[in-house]
């Protein structure tokens, strides 16, 4: 696959907390959706280990110049996916049995996915920290599950979450000026 070279989109020496990206990405939510999906379909073509490898660069530079605290739409938008190992951290934090836990916080979504049962998720506090960070679902650690060496394989999902997610949303843009 030929690419841009990195150098001439990314910018190292931007400052660290841009609110410019959150900004741009408000302003933009609305065809958000409708872009992201175009822009994901075509980067689907482009697949492989030089695009994750990519898309990884790319997300440690988005995710460098957006404070997720500034956002916390992924807190406020939707449910995480909740497993039993979860369930069990979190609960025996809380001093709790696994089965009141799941009672008190949790439901089944149309997929047939454990998730929270309130949106935004009912740990999510006031300043938009969560209330759990250090123990929280494996689903809140991994989004946007843009970097790693699996992203070509969540193109749906990277549209998806684009709609929920700044740094989502500029990671696609800044691929598709690169590939």
């Amino acid at each position: 696959m030929a690419c841009k070279p990195l150098h001439r989109i990314i910018h190292p020496q931007q400052p660290m907390a841009d609110p410019d990206l959150i900004n741009t990405w408000q302003r933009k939510k609305e065809q958000a959706a409708a872009e992201s999906k175009t822009i994901a379909k075509r980067l689907q073509r482009k697949k492989g280990k030089r695009l994750d490898e990519l898309a990884d660069e790319v997300h440690q530079e988005v995710f460098s110049r957006i404070n997720c605290l500034d956002c916390a739409g992924c807190c406020s938008g939707i449910p995480p996916i909740v497993t039993k190992g979860d369930v069990t951290r979190i609960a025996k934090t809380f001093g709790m049995k696994p089965a009141d836990f799941e009672k008190q916080y949790l439901t089944e979504d149309e997929d047939g996915d454990t998730v929270m049962n309130t949106t935004p998720c009912p740990f999510l506090l006031a300043d938009r920290k969560c209330m759990i960070y250090d123990i929280r679902p494996r689903a809140c650690r991994q989004f946007p599950h843009t970097d790693g060496l699996d992203f070509s394989k969540n193109m749906k999902l990277h549209a998806l979450n684009a709609t929920i997610c700044p740094g989502v949303y500029h990671i696609l843009q800044r691929l598709e000026a690169l590939v």
